[in-house]
């Protein structure tokens, strides 16, 4: 141990140590590691013979080492140039691993990157046997990414930006704790990828009719969504997906116009 201080926001006690790098591992949840951003992190770091940026850390008692909730990139670049040991804050809070993804503004997530860290917390939670989805939504930040998340780890190349949107108005907080929630959230995905199934099967249809706008997906998704034109509540999650499902697989291609298609406004959601 360096030094121990109460940062001056919260007063919450802090302890600057030097670690054994070999003792610190990133958190299982957090989103993977670019090669681009550890190549520039390492160059710069070799260059200036420096490391003025500390990790932040929680005891892991499990492994009796440390657990690093936001400096994943760091510490690989720290590897690379053989370094023995590390500086970093230990934060005595374990739940803080969690709450500080929150803080993480590095760089700017995906949509496919949110949802997969999110899933990956989620799991995690549910191993440490947590409390009630709602209790984390600091950390989850709303209902829709959970669901997304878990639709993700099913389908990598998911299209999520074109159903999120949805989602975000009918998905709700799973009244159970987290280790209960895994199923229900399962089932949900389930209901989004049968919905993108139906609606990638109406894009085939149209190609085959000719159509090459880059919005195809779009254009569908917006066509069979019933909520522009539903005034108060919208219908809940396992009524509209459904739903959705059902008009995208009974889509005519022979009543669709092309400026009907060239309506549709606004770039294809970008996932990579």
């Amino acid at each position: 141990m360096l030094g121990a201080y109460r940062e001056p926001l919260g007063g919450h006690a802090l302890l600057l140590v030097a670690l054994p790098v070999a003792k610190i591992a990133p958190t299982p949840y957090q989103r993977e590691v670019s090669d681009a951003h550890v190549r520039r992190l390492t160059v710069a770091m070799d260059k200036t013979k420096r490391f003025l940026d500390p990790l932040i850390v929680v005891r892991d008692e499990e492994t009796n080492g440390y657990l690093t909730p936001n400096g994943n990139h760091r510490l690989t670049a720290l590897k690379e140039l053989g370094a023995q040991s590390a500086i970093a804050l230990l934060v005595p809070e374990h739940e803080v691993a969690y709450q500080i993804l929150a803080l993480n503004i590095e760089k700017a997530y995906n949509l496919r990157e949110k949802g997969i860290e999110v899933v990956r917390l989620y799991r995690e939670l549910a191993r440490l046997d947590g409390d009630e989805e709602e209790s984390y939504a600091l950390e989850f930040e709303e209902p829709a990414l959970v669901t997304l998340g878990f639709a993700y780890q099913k389908r990598p190349r998911l299209s999520g930006g074109a159903y999120f949107p949805l989602l975000r108005k009918v998905d709700t907080w799973h009244k159970a704790r987290v280790k209960a929630g895994i199923p229900e959230r399962e089932r949900r995905a389930d209901l989004v990828l049968a919905l993108d199934d139906a609606v990638g099967e109406a894009v085939e249809k149209l190609k085959e009719r000719g159509f090459k706008s880059p919005y195809l997906r779009t254009f569908v998704v917006a066509r069979i969504n019933p909520l522009r034109f539903i005034k108060g509540a919208p219908p809940p999650l396992d009524e509209l997906l459904p739903s959705m499902t059902r008009r995208a697989r009974g889509m005519n291609p022979d009543k669709i116009r092309p400026e009907d298609v060239a309506r549709t406004g606004g770039p294809p959601e970008a996932e990579g």
